[in-house]
């Protein structure tokens, strides 16, 4: 049997130009989500908008809706891929998701019950419902992960991660088929979207995603103690409860506030920390530094692809992410070194 070759280790000169690259096409993505939309706006006017909002309608349009949107895009984006670097640096696992604990779809079942049964249709009151429901569903995942004497090992928690998520897509399916209004309305939220997001979204959900962005990236270092397992953790003086414990409660926070802003995302949270460790090799901190650059970067791309393809209407973002990264996510399981760890 052939040895497959461990995934190329880049030098650190070359992996902070990359990282500076990404940036710059962040920022002209984020440039362009600004610029372009349904309505032409010329160039000089987004700037002037931007410096200096004078009360037009091409102000209130820039400063009201795009530029929240765009700096949505980019903190639900750097959530999610760090989500997912961390969620697949504790289970060892590269083709884990950050879903997988449970918190999608918890936070799918509060904004359910929050049209069903509290008749609430705002945006804003559905991120209040989602958060809540992500924490509790995050909550039920790690307790029967760490029911009896033994720990919260990675295989436990998915388990308890499929098991609570079964159970809540049952009640999210009865109470959807009984009560055809409450589809409506939730099939808007369920299929992911940056648009139509009240300017008091992006308020609430940053002091979520902010922390847990910040510790995400924190915990690069604890993460590569891990990565030749538990035991050489230990060994290595790495406290591997408490390492484990505050990565799912990242994942938690940042999956759990990013679904609850915009909907369930596809493909991002697995998808890009792929591509970052094919790039800088297994190094958990330059991992999570390019996914934090790299999602974002897709998401607000793929949200202006949207804009564009079906004028004058609009595609949303998650109908987007998932047609992009499908053949990606197929392409990169067919490389044969995606699955070592």
């Amino acid at each position: 049997m052939a040895v497959q070759s461990p995934p190329v280790e880049r030098a650190p000169a070359a992996r902070f130009i990359g990282l500076l690259a990404a940036l710059g096409v962040l920022v002209v993505a984020v440039g362009l989500s600004v610029w372009v939309g349904l309505k032409d706006i010329p160039f000089s006017t987004v700037l002037s908008a931007l410096l200096d909002g004078d009360g037009s309608i091409a102000s209130v349009t820039i400063r009201d809706v795009r530029l929240p949107r765009a700096l949505l895009g980019v903190l639900v984006g750097a959530a999610l891929g760090l989500a997912g670097a961390v969620m697949q640096a504790l289970t060892r696992n590269p083709l884990a998701d950050p879903g997988l604990l449970g918190v999608t779809m918890g936070a799918s079942t509060a904004v359910v019950l929050a049209i069903s049964v509290f008749g609430i249709s705002s945006v804003l009151g559905h991120v209040w419902f989602g958060l809540i429901g992500a924490a509790l569903a995050s909550l039920m995942v790690y307790a029967l992960g760490a029911t009896g004497r033994q720990v919260a090992t990675p295989d436990r928690l998915v388990l308890a991660g499929a098991a609570v998520s079964a159970v809540l897509f049952a009640v999210n399916s009865a109470i959807l088929l009984l009560d055809p209004a409450a589809f409506n309305q939730f099939r808007f939220w369920n299929v992911g979207s940056l648009a139509g997001r009240e300017v008091g979204v992006l308020p609430v959900v940053v002091w979520f995603l902010a922390p847990g962005i910040v510790l995400a990236v924190l915990m690069g270092r604890a993460l590569n103690a891990l990565a030749l397992g538990d035991a050489a953790g230990r060994g290595l003086g790495a406290n591997v409860g408490r390492i484990r414990l505050v990565g799912v409660a990242a994942i938690m926070v940042l999956c759990g506030a990013a679904t609850a802003a915009v909907g369930p995302l596809v493909f991002v949270g697995l998808v890009v920390p792929l591509v970052a460790r094919l790039i800088v090799g297994a190094d958990q901190r330059w991992v999570l530094a390019y996914s934090a650059v790299l999602a974002p970067t897709l998401l607000v791309a793929a949200d202006i692809v949207g804009r564009l393809v079906v004028q004058p209407g609009e595609l949303q973002v998650g109908i987007v992410t998932a047609v992009l990264g499908a053949p990606v996510f197929i392409a990169l399981c067919l490389r044969k070194r995606v699955g070592q760890w």
